[in-house]
C-alpha cells in the first residue's frame, strides 16, 4: 500500500507516492510533450512501483509549469533538464538507496540528456516511448548524445510507435556505452495503452539493470 499527495517545494511540483513499507528506493517520472503529471500512464506505473516499496515523484518540468498546456518550448530544453536533475536531487534526500529516473517521450528524452551531462544522476533510467526521430522523418534522429550516456537504460516501446520502430531502437541504443534492455509491447503505439500490466516486471528489470 502507499499514499499519494501534492508536491510542491524547491521549484519541483507534482505528487508524491509514499510506500507503507519503503525499500529505500526511489524513482523520478515526468511527462511527455502533450501532458502533465497526472498523466495515465505515469499515475498507474507509479501506484504499482509504490505498491512495491519505492518512492515515487511524478512531476511536471519547467516548461509545464510555466503554462498548463501547449509543448515544450525547443530554446529552452536546458531549463527542463535542470528540472530533471532538481527532482532527482529532492528524491536523493526522501530515500536511501538508489534513485531511478525516467518518462515518456520528451520527458524521457530529457533525463537522458540530463543523465548523458551529468553521470552519476541516477541509478539506471526507464524510457517510456522514446521519441527516435520526429513521425515520419527517420532522417532526423534524436540520438546524437547516445554515445556519452553511461547509466543504465531500459526503453519501452511499442511495436507500432511512430516515434520510431523496434528495429530502429534496436539499432540506436548500440553505440550507448552502458547496458541497455528494449522491452517490447506488441500492437502498441506511442501512449503506450497495451502496456497496463508490465510495472511490476518493468521495476524488476530496472532494478537488475542498476546492479549488473
Amino acid at each position: 500500500m502507499s499514499t499519494e499527495q501534492a508536491f510542491d517545494s524547491g521549484g519541483v511540483r507534482g505528487v508524491l507516492h509514499q510506500p507503507d513499507s519503503p525499500t529505500g528506493e526511489a524513482i523520478a517520472l515526468t511527462h511527455g510533450a502533450g501532458a502533465n503529471c497526472h498523466a495515465p500512464l505515469l499515475a498507474r506505473f507509479a501506484r504499482v512501483f509504490a505498491g512495491a516499496g519505492v518512492i515515487v515523484l511524478r512531476y511536471d518540468l519547467p516548461f509545464r509549469q510555466l503554462r498548463p498546456k501547449g509543448p515544450p518550448f525547443p530554446a529552452q530544453a536546458a531549463r527542463d533538464r535542470e528540472g530533471v536533475a532538481h527532482a532527482i536531487d529532492v528524491l536523493r534526500r526522501l530515500a536511501g538507496g538508489p534513485v531511478f529516473a525516467g518518462g515518456h517521450s520528451y520527458g524521457g528524452r530529457q533525463t537522458a540528456m540530463a543523465a548523458s551531462e551529468r553521470p552519476g544522476l541516477a541509478a539506471a533510467l526507464l524510457l517510456l516511448s522514446y521519441p527516435l526521430h520526429p513521425p515520419g522523418k527517420p532522417e532526423k534522429p534524436r540520438t546524437d548524445y547516445f554515445s556519452a550516456l553511461r547509466t543504465p537504460v531500459l526503453f519501452v516501446h511499442g511495436s507500432v510507435d511512430p516515434f520510431g520502430s523496434l528495429e530502429e531502437l534496436n539499432s540506436a541504443v548500440k553505440v550507448i556505452p552502458a547496458r541497455t534492455e528494449l522491452f517490447p509491447i506488441e500492437r502498441a503505439g506511442h501512449d503506450l495503452a497495451r502496456a497496463a500490466g508490465v510495472g511490476q516486471e518493468l521495476l524488476v528489470r530496472l532494478r537488475t539493470l542498476s546492479l549488473a
